[in-house]
């Protein structure tokens, strides 16, 4: 979404750039027989700074990526270069190695076991521009593995927007491909793995960018109640003929019997979307269940996993009956591939890997590869999530959230070669609302920007880390552009754009012929006001022309906290635009121009200073003809992500002394994880919340829990927990002791513990006792999800004993008889929902916490939730709470209270009728009727003015 030219701008049809190629097209091929040769090799060299060196932020891959400039090599270096259209441009870091001569070489050395590789190469193109097909050998210590397929299909684009495959136009980019390969072996750390060219027959150059060596593990095996696509359906496994049809009675099969379908390891052939709707589709891993193909003739049909799209929305093209009446709903994707063969950029055309609608659905563990877009999706929708997975070289964007997605996020997703924007949303026409990008790791990105938002409202882009921006783009884009961005779904609300880390980001506009900057902000179509758009705690690293820019319209409300900017190609501020920004502990080094302002807008760009900036202020910047930039001032080792001192530290210091001797040791000490996943965070588990949970990396194991107890305690067992509402599943865990955090003895071998709902979720281990300051667990498995869980990490010892393990911890157990009369007979007891949003779950609503809250799926009235009082009570009131900060607005909910004493057959106790929670009175509300004996009570919600989901913080429930 790309296209910076000065008129009015649409969607589609974009004016044609007239840049003459800075890079050649088909090269002759020359055929060149076997020969030894013996140049020495370049040596390898310690390595810049990549996407990977930055701990704490982006996504968790469970690859290890060395760059080919940096290993031995035989080949040319080539770059560094950041002009648009040369080779080295487009490769990461801006840096590759060409072999153009039989028997030259790079050569990986591993640094940890892999048993496969993933490389980033790049062919010249034919002279047709369809591409050409060669091999190139893959080698173990100098003994021959395998010799590698790669093509120069899916590269090699020309001309203006949207492109075309004619070598004789202008504009030649898109000039690398990915391929990978399983070695058939494990190899151990020290091996060196080489790429090395057999012959010159088909291509008369091999260049080569970077290889992601990894481990892979064995295939998933197959659950049990599964609908087996190829042994019940009869797909094709080996790819030799279409399997749409059986693939779509498959997942229809699975929604009418409400049982997951099963890929099993394969190529599958599929001609034509297969459509899903409140169904699980996984498979045995994305290096074993494998989706591709393309329709043979009706070149706008190809593999893809759609969603029904909504009439009206945000897809306005053909809709079948099939793929008609959505959004679909509690979609789950997970543990395969979708590799295409989409070789142009057709805007039209829904040849994307995932598309349509989905509501309450999630995208675990997909890669997604040689398609349009990785997962284009047309609203209105809401609470959709992509994580865990892998998006590669795409013809257009990565992700784009499209007309109406709310609730929803991409994270912990590795993305890399994207045509278009890597992660976009953008709202036409109807608002995106709530919608997040977090703990990602985005690669190059050849057209646009690497995370943008059009519109929206309340969006946050958060923990990010991207790389390389090759042109009309850069790193993170907040704006007002394209069509359909006004009015109520432009920008909005508050805009949170934290700890993230920039590099080489923004590039050459090729239409505007100037810079365009790393973190920019656009009011094309409208001024940005209103909104608070901040950016904080980010790191800013060697851009490639501007770090901040402003353009195109007037814009207020953006602020810049502990913002390091280190090395610009041209300014630390790039002003073409008026705005009203505030700076505070803003701090710039390494900006080429002597003057660290561009502003041809004099006073209207207003300025608010804090304390602790320099480095870009000056009272009389720039005003002139653009310079050249200037590259690499930036760093070359990655500088710290601890927050700066002026971040405001935690409300709550940890003590200082050790904590009482009586009960749970572990609560409320500090606790850290191997990783996490989104806001699943270590600390989760020593809250004293079992709703809260931590959550590892996926696909990722071993991983580890460690809490610090302050002081060296007496340890005598400890007690995990998950939450109580969770199916059964067996985690495989060790449990560590430690005095001094370094050295560790393991106090209960790994073994298989079972969580089971039916006791609580909750699993006692018994430990030797003995003095241990710091206790860690060590999950290699889990049979629920492919992750480390645990809601509570409990630690006992010092002569206390745990409390009982069904309840939550701080919930006395129900005791056999009624509880009291008195009092809130809802507190801690069990509760069920029809749905719930993120991690808004219903025991928050019983949990005694007024600031944590249930909220149901957005969108999809009606919605209730229903609470077990445990035996028939005599009830007449119940009290609804909302959050009582006043960030909560007052609201209408329209609700009913309905009772049961068997929990199947309810009576109206109290019917529908509009509620109005007012932080005037603390956002509380209280719902009379007749006295009656009830042992369920239910809210069953219908409407809310302030959002459109049920929400409630408490559910209380009172006899009198």
């Amino acid at each position: 979404m790309a296209d910076h030219t000065t008129g009015h701008h649409q969607r589609r049809h974009r004016i044609r750039a007239g840049l003459a190629a800075l890079t050649g097209t088909a090269l002759a091929a020359a055929s060149i027989s076997v020969v030894a040769l013996t140049t020495t090799a370049t040596p390898a060299r310690a390595a810049g700074l990549s996407p990977f060196d930055i701990p704490g932020r982006g996504a968790t891959v469970p690859f290890v990526e060395q760059e080919a400039e940096e290993a031995a090599h035989t080949g040319t270096r080539i770059g560094p270069d950041r002009r648009y259209g040369t080779l080295p441009s487009e490769a990461s870091g801006r840096e590759a190695v060409t072999l153009d001569a039989v028997g030259e070489y790079v050569e990986f050395t591993l640094t940890a076991p892999a048993n496969a590789v993933t490389f980033r190469y790049s062919l010249p193109d034919n002279a047709a521009g369809t591409g050409r097909d060669a091999s190139i050998d893959l080698r173990a210590n100098g003994t021959l593995v395998k010799a590698v397929p790669v093509t120069s299909r899916y590269g090699w684009y020309y001309g203006g927007y949207p492109f075309n495959n004619n070598p004789g136009d202008t504009n030649p980019h898109h000039f690398y491909d990915e391929t990978r390969t399983m070695f058939g072996t494990t190899y151990p750390a020290g091996t060196k793995i080489r790429l090395q060219v057999s012959s010159t027959a088909q291509s008369p150059t091999f260049t080569i960018d970077l290889a992601d060596f990894e481990l892979v593990g064995g295939p998933i095996a197959k659950p049990t109640g599964v609908l087996d696509v190829v042994t019940d359906f009869g797909a094709d496994p080996t790819g030799a003929t279409d399997s749409t049809a059986r693939f779509q009675a498959a997942v229809d099969a699975g929604r009418a019997q409400g049982r997951a379908v099963w890929i099993p390891t394969g190529t599958f052939t599929l001609f034509d979307h297969v459509v899903v709707d409140g169904v699980t589709l996984r498979g045995a891993g994305p290096w074993y269940s494998v989706l591709g193909g393309r329709h043979p003739t009706d070149r706008k049909r190809a593999a893809g996993i759609y969603g029904k799209y909504v009439p009206g929305g945000g897809y306005s093209g053909e809709i079948r009956p099939h793929e008609a009446g959505g959004p679909s709903r509690n979609v789950t994707l997970r543990d395969f591939a979708i590799i295409g063969d989409i070789r142009e950029r057709v805007d039209e055309d829904q040849v994307n890997a995932i598309g349509g609608a989905m509501s309450d659905s999630v995208v675990d563990n997909v890669w997604m590869q040689h398609t349009k877009v990785g997962a284009w999706m047309d609203g209105p929708m809401d609470n959709f999530t992509i994580r865990n997975s892998r998006i590669l070289d795409q013809t257009a964007d990565g992700v784009n959230f499209h007309w109406g997605v709310t609730n929803s996020t991409v994270t912990n997703t590795f993305v890399r070669n994207t045509g278009d924007d890597a992660l976009a949303m953008w709202a036409q026409s109807v608002p995106n609302v709530n919608n997040s990008f977090t703990r990602n790791t985005i690669g190059v990105t050849i057209l646009a920007n690497h995370l943008v938002t059009y519109g929206g409202r309340d969006i946050r882009i958060t923990d990010n880390v991207t790389a390389d921006s090759v042109t009309n783009g850069g790193g993170i884009h907040v704006a007002n552009r394209y069509p359909g961005v006004t009015g109520p779904t432009a920008v909005s609300g508050t805009i949170t754009v934290a700890r993230n880390t920039l590099m080489r980001n923004g590039n050459s506009d090729y239409n505007w012929r100037f810079g365009v900057g790393a973190i920019w902000f656009s009011a094309l179509n409208e001024p940005i006001q209103g909104a608070a758009i901040n950016v904080t705690d980010t790191d800013i690293l060697d851009s490639s022309y501007a770090a901040l820019h402003w353009i195109e319209g007037q814009t207020s409300g953006i602020s810049f906290t502990n913002v390091r900017i280190d090395g610009a190609g041209t300014y630390a501020l790039q002003v073409q635009a008026p705005s009203q920004v505030s700076f505070t502990n803003v701090r710039a080094t390494g900006i080429a121009q002597a003057n660290p302002m561009h502003n041809c807008v004099g006073s209207g760009f207003q300025i608010t200073q804090g304390t602790g900036n320099s480095g870009w202020y000056t009272a009389t910047p720039y005003c002139g003809p653009w310079p050249e930039p200037q590259w690499g001032g930036g760093p070359t080792s990655p500088p710290p992500t601890t927050p700066p001192p002026t971040t405001a530290p935690p409300t709550t210091p940890p003590p200082t002394t050790p904590p009482p001797t009586g009960g749970n040791l572990a609560q409320g000490r500090p606790a850290t994880a191997t990783s996490t996943n989104q806001n699943y965070v270590a600390a989760n588990a020593v809250d004293g919340n079992a709703a809260s949970y931590w959550e590892s990396a996926n696909n990722a194991f071993p991983q580890s829990l460690t809490v610090d107890l302050g002081a060296a305690r007496t340890v005598d067992r400890v007690v995990l927990k998950l939450p109580a509402g969770w199916e059964r599943r067996t985690q495989t865990l060790s449990v560590l002791g430690s005095t001094d955090g370094s050295s560790w003895a393991t106090l209960a071998g790994s073994a298989g513990r079972t969580f089971d709902p039916a006791t609580g979720n909750a699993v006692s281990i018994s430990v030797p006792a003995g003095e241990r300051r710091f206790v860690r667990l060590t999950a290699t498995g889990n049979t629920g999800w492919p992750a480390a869980q645990l809601s509570e990490f409990e630690v006992y010892g010092d002569g206390t004993t745990p409390p009982p393990t069904t309840p939550p911890p701080t919930t006395p157990p129900p005791p056999t008889t009624p509880p009291p009369a008195t009092g809130n007979l809802a507190a801690g007891r069990p509760i069920t929902e029809t749905s719930h949003s993120d991690v808004y779950a219903a025991p928050n609503a019983v949990d005694g916490n007024a600031n944590t809250y249930w909220e149901s799926a957005n969108n999809a009235f009606p919605q209730s939730v229903t609470v077990d009082l445990g035996a028939n009570r005599s009830v007449s009131r119940v009290v609804l709470k909302l959050p009582p900060s006043s960030a909560w607005q007052t609201r209408t909910q329209t609700l009913s209270v309905l009772g049961s004493t068997t929990g199947s057959s309810f009576t109206t106790l109290e019917a529908y009728a509009g509620h109005t929670f007012n932080p005037a009175s603390a956002n509380t509300v209280t719902v009379t009727f007749a006295a009656t004996s009830q042992r369920y009570l239910r809210l069953t919600f219908t409407g809310n003015s302030g959002w459109p989901a049920g929400q409630l913080s408490e559910f209380e429930v009172y006899s009198s």
